[in-house]
């Protein structure tokens, strides 16, 4: 996602996905219709969401309650990489794959997923990813007669959607992809800046007519956070999230007022990056860097990061072998927020889900703090910072 050639996750990806649409095929605004009576599956055949409610996987302590009531597992799943060709080269050969994640997800307990409509390929693969979640949660529930997830997505504010009804429009689009009737969350993905204030109104129009059940927002700083949550506020709409990069190597929002602006608000925080795109696994190495734009961004770090790599394995071996990928997970716990890594495949997700179900000690998290504070910070989203 990020330095020039890599702003892709969310403001280049999608601006580069926009540009390759026919005006056509642009997101048309739609008239607002009456709020449906619950939140259910609008799939064919697909079972609504409380229909086979099931006893919590996890102890109640591994749950969070967002502003408006929604509990979620203290670790989610970032979807990004399930359809996105662009950044992680997904083909229509890794959907079992991705299904296999998405399902050891919701075996361990976790119930968090989140998507957006710009994870996904051009033109008609728009909301490719959204898509593959829906026919994921559908597919679980029916084969295994599991507990729907909670899903998340986000508006991307793109040209020339810069109206409360395109909110609507957007989201309408986005809860018919998923196969519902009502989204669990829906975040603005970043700043619309001097539009900023239709888009709330668009989130808070799309709670009131039942498309959403919460609101959140992505890459917003302290003061455009407080603003969003007070205008929210006055209609009467909890502020849930705001979804911002936040690791070991990024650890800007405890500087710029961020974090403790979340705190002040009871907005939760959800982690994306959480793992600086695998530079924290010590999967990868400077002879060994991953395909595609990633080994752009991971080039000429390792020598540096040696110490902190080695830092995450002693505190791992001290919690029974955890890995270096569960201890930075469990740091961003520990720092009260929820992690949203990706997983490609079941040994993924697997790992992700090892990061619950324990917690470092406060000497650990300052150990890892202070070796993390020597490293250049990783590539941050440009938008965030405005």
């Amino acid at each position: 996602m990020y330095r020039p050639v890599v702003v892709i996750i969310v403001a280049a990806s999608a601006l580069q996905q926009a540009a390759c649409f026919a005006p056509s095929s642009v997101p048309t605004l739609l008239p607002k219709t009456s709020a449906p009576s619950s939140c259910t599956s609008t799939a064919p055949s697909a079972v609504g969401r409380s229909a086979r409610a099931m006893p919590p996987r996890m102890a109640a302590d591994d749950k969070i309650t967002l502003a408006g009531g929604l509990e979620v597992s203290k670790v989610g799943i970032g979807a990004w990489s399930w359809g996105d060709s662009l950044f992680w080269g997904y083909d229509k050969n890794m959907e079992e794959d991705a299904y296999l994640a998405y399902k050891t997800t919701r075996e361990a307990g976790i119930n968090l997923i989140d998507t957006a409509e710009v994870y996904g390929g051009v033109g008609n693969d728009w909301g490719l990813s959204e898509k593959l979640c829906g026919k994921f949660d559908k597919r679980y529930q029916d084969e295994e007669k599991g507990e729907g997830a909670v899903i998340a997505s986000k508006f991307a504010v793109i040209p020339p959607r810069f109206t409360r009804d395109a909110v609507v429009s957007a989201v309408k689009k986005s809860n018919e992809r998923l196969g519902v009737s009502c989204m669990d969350l829906y975040q603005l993905h970043w700043p619309g800046f001097i539009i900023d204030a239709a888009l709330w109104d668009g989130l808070a129009d799309a709670a009131d007519m039942g498309l959403v059940k919460s609101v959140g927002v992505s890459n917003y700083s302290a003061k455009r956070l407080r603003e969003a949550h007070k205008a929210l506020a006055a209609r009467g709409v909890p502020l849930a999230t705001n979804q911002v990069q936040y690791s070991l190597l990024h650890r800007n929002i405890e500087r710029n007022g961020v974090k403790e602006a979340c705190e002040d608000l009871g907005v939760n925080i959800l982690a994306y990056s959480p793992l600086a795109q695998g530079l924290l696994t010590g999967r990868y190495s400077s002879t060994n860097l991953p395909k595609g734009p990633r080994a752009n961004i991971m080039k000429g770090r390792f020598s540096e990061l040696d110490p902190l790599l080695v830092g995450l394995k002693e505190v791992g071996e001290a919690h029974g072998e955890k890995s270096r990928s569960q201890v930075a997970l469990n740091w961003l716990i520990a720092k009260g927020t929820i992690p949203i890594p990706g997983a490609r495949n079941a040994a993924q997700a697997g790992e992700n889900a090892g990061a619950m179900g324990w917690e470092l000690s406060g000497e650990e998290v300052e150990k890892l703090d202070a070796l993390s504070l020597k490293l250049e910070p990783f590539p941050g989203m440009p938008l965030a910072a405005m």
